[in-house]
């Protein structure tokens, strides 16, 4: 909204063409979703608290879960509307990336209100599999209409890491790439949504992810002395793409303030209409960035929650076993004794060196 508003005035204000500049929204995005944040958090946990909306425990979940019973939840609205808004003041709201990034975020964030809605006023959520069909759905349409109305020059070449992006590629047609398209966004949202299970847990590669991808999609777009800095780290080159850097920045900076009172112990959860949304997010900028076997990396730790689950459902279907002590991992690592605040930062520490090694990809091709 600023930056439409005053691109008219560019020309007459000098002052004004700061906000041509990407790094200056980025920064002035993550502030703007970080205040948000920060400062209505204790309102919306006092209004969650007199509405008695609170986590419901698993009864068949580690017993040192029974305290959080009643913890307000559902705090990712908050975050979904802080991300919002600061897209809304300092993003580039012509751009098809942001828009379509944006909008998924959106419809994610409501399948999981009325999920966690569904779960307090019922005691049960949303059936698993017209949950996982109505994200299907909604990213499937929107993939296939943007590439059905014009994919502004996005290209369905599929780039693997480590590798030069000028040899090594595959090329799909463009209805098969709007699936594996949909099989990425989709796969990073659950995987999110089932690393949700600790205070600080989700929220924290969360934030490491968006910061690294924010890297990515800055630098697909930047230019140094008249050379794309692309063409120069030989990784694909999606112009329009940077733009999702004040998407991630905004995320980061809402992160960062939810983080604030969901450490442990957690004041407020973020509940399934955060965690999906944000899922939704960082697998839709991988996708428009280019990253979409790259994000396996990035986000490791929750792929490594959502195999954990894979494994333990697969491995009792077939012979009756169990291969952890609870699926997802995270609650094997508590059943073994570990503290819940230990297992977080590790799991952290994991999600930053992961996001080392995909910035490493940068320049070992």
């Amino acid at each position: 909204m600023f930056y439409l508003f005053f691109e008219q005035l560019m020309d007459i204000f000098g002052p004004f063409n700061v906000l041509r500049y990407t790094s200056f929204r980025v920064v002035a995005s993550t502030t703007t979703a970080l205040v948000i944040t920060w400062l209505l958090y204790p309102w919306l946990i006092k209004r969650l608290q007199q509405l008695q909306i609170g986590e419901v425990i698993r009864e068949d979940g580690p017993e040192s879960h029974f305290k959080k019973a009643g913890t307000p939840t559902m705090g990712g609205t908050l975050m979904v509307v802080s991300i919002l808004s600061s897209v809304l003041l300092w993003g580039d709201l012509t751009n098809i990336y942001v828009l379509l990034t944006m909008g998924l975020t959106l419809a994610f964030a409501i399948i999981g209100f009325v999920d966690d809605t569904r779960k307090i006023t019922r005691g049960k959520g949303i059936r698993g599999k017209t949950k996982l069909g109505l994200q299907l759905a909604i990213t499937l349409a929107t993939f296939l209409a943007f590439f059905a109305w014009g994919s502004y020059g996005f290209e369905t070449y599929v780039y693997f890491p480590f590798l030069r992006a000028d040899r090594f590629y595959l090329y799909i047609p463009w209805w098969l790439y709007a699936v594996f398209a949909t099989v990425v966004v989709v796969g990073f949202s659950n995987a999110v949504n089932l690393t949700d299970g600790l205070d600080g847990l989700a929220i924290g590669p969360t934030i490491t992810g968006a910061g690294t991808l924010l890297i990515l999609a800055y630098i697909s777009g930047a230019v140094i002395n008249k050379l794309p800095l692309s063409s120069y780290l030989l990784i694909p080159k999606v112009t329009e793409a940077y733009e999702l850097s004040v998407v991630l920045s905004s995320l980061i900076g809402a992160g960062i303030g939810f983080l604030w009172y969901n450490s442990y112990p957690a004041q407020v959860f973020m509940g399934d209409v955060g965690s999906l949304a944000l899922g939704g997010t960082l697998g839709c900028v991988a996708v428009f960035t280019k990253n979409e076997f790259l994000s396996v990396i990035i986000g490791g730790v929750f792929v490594l929650e959502a195999v954990s689950v894979i494994m333990q459902t697969t491995s009792y279907k077939l012979t009756g076993k169990r291969i952890f002590r609870m699926a997802p991992i995270h609650h094997h690592f508590e059943k073994k004794g570990i503290p819940e605040t230990k297992i977080v930062v590790r799991f952290w520490i994991v999600s930053i060196l992961l996001a080392l090694v995909a910035l490493a990809s940068l320049k070992v091709r």
